[in-house]
């Protein structure tokens, strides 16, 4: 049986208001036990909060401001951001970074959140939860001066090639798996990269509602990705990894266990 962890589910959106319980209910069913919800502002981390608070040893949280958010952040941002990350049930400080694809925030804010973040990881030892798109040499400069500092962390919805691949192994990251690696227009580079990511280093994610797996033969009404797909997600890439499936699975889960510190959480 699968005993999986989904590191990304942003289980505070809307799309899921109305039937959360069944959510987990599916998950469960399929063998993912356990979900860490992405928090994304203030308001969206406190939300996380309040779901783990709901399903105790189930539901974990993380507490940051996504770089599209990044205008917004702020002395009181920063001071709420730190209360959260105090709290048990919030596992690391994120989804922070950077995001120089869509540019909703100036690039000037999106570095001084990011920083601002890892300095809270560092201040509360707790590991960070990365986004980064078309930033990654500003990116990678600001994570290696704060590196030293940090517990540890994860590259979150990674979708570069090798060449990135290896920057983060190098900053001793974790890197996060989703569905992207089933996309046949978009995940070459991803799917080239996977046969150098060592067992050690893997975890997995959907990153519901978003990033559904194109290859799945019966897709949900509405187009809606959820935790319970996971176990599709970590198939694919274990193929593309050229391990067994059961050798990636239990490689995710102990590698999440061991960056958020999840051991004695287990059901």
């Amino acid at each position: 049986m699968l005993d999986l962890v989904d590191i990304g589910a942003n289980l505070t959106h809307d799309s899921f208001a109305s039937d959360r319980d069944a959510i987990m209910q599916r998950a469960e069913a399929a063998g993912v036990r356990r979900m860490i919800v992405t928090g994304t502002t203030v308001a969206a981390s406190e939300h996380a909060l309040q779901l783990a608070a709901e399903f105790p040893g189930r539901l974990f949280a993380t507490a940051g401001v996504h770089p599209h958010h990044a205008s917004d952040f702020d002395a009181e941002t920063a001071a709420a951001l730190r209360v959260l990350a105090d709290n048990a049930a919030v596992v690391a400080v994120g989804e922070c970074g950077l995001d120089f694809c869509r540019d909703y925030s100036p690039h000037t804010s999106q570095l001084q959140a990011f920083e601002a973040q890892l300095q809270l990881a560092a201040a509360v030892g707790k590991p960070v939860f990365l986004h980064q798109r078309d930033a990654h040499e500003p990116f990678v400069d600001l994570l290696r001066k704060y590196r030293p500092q940090l517990v540890g962390g994860v590259a979150h919805c990674f979708t570069g090639g090798r060449e990135e691949l290896e920057t983060y192994l190098e900053l001793d990251l974790y890197v996060g798996i989703t569905g992207w690696i089933c996309d046949e227009r978009r995940g070459h580079d991803l799917r080239t990269a996977v046969r150098s990511l060592p067992l050690e280093r893997v975890l997995v994610e959907t990153d519901a509602p978003y990033l559904l797996p194109r290859d799945l033969e019966h897709k949900p009404a509405g187009r809606r990705n959820e935790p319970s797909i996971l176990p599709h997600i970590v198939a694919v890439l274990a193929r593309h990894m050229e391990r067994e499936g059961q050798a990636v699975a239990s490689a995710a889960t102990a590698n999440t266990e061991a960056l958020f510190g999840l051991s004695e959480s287990v059901l």
